[in-house]
């Protein structure tokens, strides 16, 4: 028995007749007969008889097409999911972001996304680096700023995204504000108390790493979690921050911006990492291609709605 078998008996037994179930199902009659003999000798009993120019159920009959018709209702419910899918009508993407990019870039990107396939539920998980890289096999894309893990697994795509830079600030009446307006040094930000992101954070990866090639070790005040945290606490007095650039961009005037002069490795990639990249979700590659629009179109099949 053939799931075949049992879609062609449902049409018959809608139709009640062979020669029409074969029309509707593009088959010959022959084709058509020969299913249903094959079925009915896996119940062992006849299924139909032969009514005029139509058929007749048996009671064994009746309640096979019950089954058959559920199998065929679910079959087109698969039918029309499977082509809803191939137009994006329907769907769900799941992203994985660092605080960078989840904060100052996806929203654009999600917008526009949203705008052109608006049934596909989109789901953003944000966190530090280290829990993206954590969640990847739950994500169809993660994105993640600093240096890449090298423990990723061989089926994740790593595909370089944008440019950042880690900018020092201070409160806008802080003394290096003042003197050094156009940039200052590791070492002249040194002096002061540090306010830094939490255990994981690319972010503070890169500023550690900073002051350790410079021979130097800042005066930590505090840790927090994010960036709006570490700004609250710049603005409250406690120290100087370190935050993506991209953070800064509408800003008030109470806090002040420091370029650190040379940048001194405070530059990075951020990236984009795709699990399951030998087999992408349509989602994930219509997603993709806002992220790169330069890259290669995605395959065909996946219109715009």
């Amino acid at each position: 028995m053939t799931p075949d078998q049992l879609l062609t008996f449902a049409t018959v037994a809608e139709l009640g007749n062979i020669s029409h179930a074969a029309e509707a199902l593009h088959l010959s009659q022959p084709a058509v007969s020969g299913q249903l003999r094959l079925l009915q000798e896996e119940f062992g009993e006849p299924l139909y008889r032969r009514d005029g120019r139509g058929i007749r159920l048996t009671a064994t009959g009746q309640q096979l097409a019950a089954y058959a018709g559920k199998l065929r209702q679910d079959y087109r419910q698969i039918l029309a999911y499977r082509n809803a899918l191939r137009g994006l009508e329907t769907g769900t993407l799941r992203l994985g972001a660092s605080t960078t990019p989840a904060s100052y870039l996806l929203p654009y990107l999600i917008a526009e996304f949203h705008q052109r396939y608006p049934a596909v539920s989109i789901d953003v998980i944000d966190g530090n680096t280290t829990e993206i890289v954590e969640l990847l096999p739950t994500l169809d894309i993660g994105f993640i700023e600093g240096p890449i893990p090298p423990s990723l697994g061989p089926d994740i795509a790593i595909r370089p995204w944008h440019e950042d830079e880690v900018v020092a600030i201070a409160r806008a009446d802080h003394p290096l504000a003042r003197q050094y307006p156009d940039g200052a040094t590791l070492k002249q930000l040194a002096a002061y108390p540090l306010v830094q992101r939490e255990s994981g954070s690319g972010v503070r990866q890169l500023v550690e790493r900073a002051f350790a090639v410079a021979g130097l070790e800042p005066r930590v005040a505090l840790d927090l979690a994010g960036v709006e945290g570490v700004k609250e606490a710049v603005r409250a007095g406690m120290g100087i921050g370190f935050v993506s650039a991209m953070s800064m961009r509408h800003e008030d005037d109470l806090l002040a911006t420091l370029r650190v002069d040379p940048p001194h490795g405070l530059k990075r990639l951020l990236t984009a990492l795709v699990p399951h990249a030998d087999m992408p979700t349509r989602t994930a590659q219509r997603f993709l291609s806002l992220c790169f629009p330069d890259a290669d179109t995605p395959p065909a099949g996946m219109s715009t709605g």
